[in-house]
């Protein structure tokens, strides 16, 4: 066990250059927070790299000291409270975080054999919205979810958080441009389905049962003209009064299930 007090130490700023964009992409590793997501990580092929523990909870005895964590080919360092507290991204940190390595797939990888619906992020910023879509489409049993260029980092601490574990379920893939996803979806066999309030087809009345690519846009400008020239299918999502558009993560969430809710009748 090694205990870390001075700022300067190198393993300390390290992983706090992870709680920047510019360093997580340059060192394609990232931070999680607290024994839930570090166990998912575990559970579900996630490469940790170190544990980081608070000192207290370490000398405390919780989370075992790490006790099943280093058995798993994890270090652990033990950080004093004020550096953890500086390290931490949550109000009540919980003593714990993880070093993570980031996961990529191929394109063999991601679009397996017997895979099925996808998910499309077009651009999308808030991360409270990508966190639920991808936590949603993990639980609606989606295959994969397709990340446009310029969508935010899902390695932030507040998406990661936001995810509930889904990220290390659920594979992702990232696409420079809007030509080459549609080339790709395309090319896998899978039916490009668009949303927009230009069309009388409402969602249900589409076959979202499998095989399909759901594009979700982004919060302010919605889908690109690039999808809605290339999509087979326009749908829309009736909606009353003066309402012109719904939150990006309840439009996905509706969809999504419809796609189950479809399966199930089938």
């Amino acid at each position: 066990m090694k205990l870390i007090t001075s700022a300067e130490n190198q393993i300390y700023k390290t992983a706090l250059q992870l709680k920047q964009k510019k360093y997580r992409d340059e060192q394609e590793r990232y931070l999680i927070e607290g024994p839930n997501l570090i166990y998912e990580a575990l559970n579900h092929g996630g490469e940790i790299e170190m544990i980081l523990c608070r000192e207290d909870c370490y000398t405390e005895g919780l989370h075992s000291g790490g006790a099943g964590l280093t058995q798993a080919g994890a270090a652990v360092t033990v950080l004093s409270s004020g550096l953890f507290r500086k390290l931490s991204d949550t109000e009540t940190p919980q003593g714990i975080m993880a070093i993570v390595k980031k996961r990529h797939y191929t394109e063999e990888e991601f679009f397996a054999p017997g895979a099925s619906n996808i998910i499309v992020l077009d651009r999308l910023q808030d991360p409270g919205n990508i966190g639920t879509i991808l936590r949603t489409a993990d639980a609606a049993g989606y295959m994969g979810a397709i990340l446009l260029k310029g969508t935010a980092d899902i390695y932030s601490p507040k998406i990661v958080r936001a995810t509930a574990g889904s990220l290390f379920r659920l594979p992702v893939f990232v696409a420079d441009t809007p030509e080459l996803v549609i080339r790709l979806l395309k090319k896998h066999k899978k039916d490009i389905i668009c949303t927009t309030p230009n069309c009388s087809r409402l969602y249900h009345d589409a076959d979202l049962k499998e095989n399909v690519a759901i594009i979700i846009g982004n919060e302010g400008n919605g889908v690109c003209d690039e999808f809605l020239k290339d999509s087979d299918t326009l749908i829309r999502i009736p909606m009353e009064g003066s309402i012109e558009s719904l939150n990006a993560a309840v439009s996905a969430g509706i969809l999504m299930y419809e796609s189950v809710r479809q399966r199930y009748q089938k």
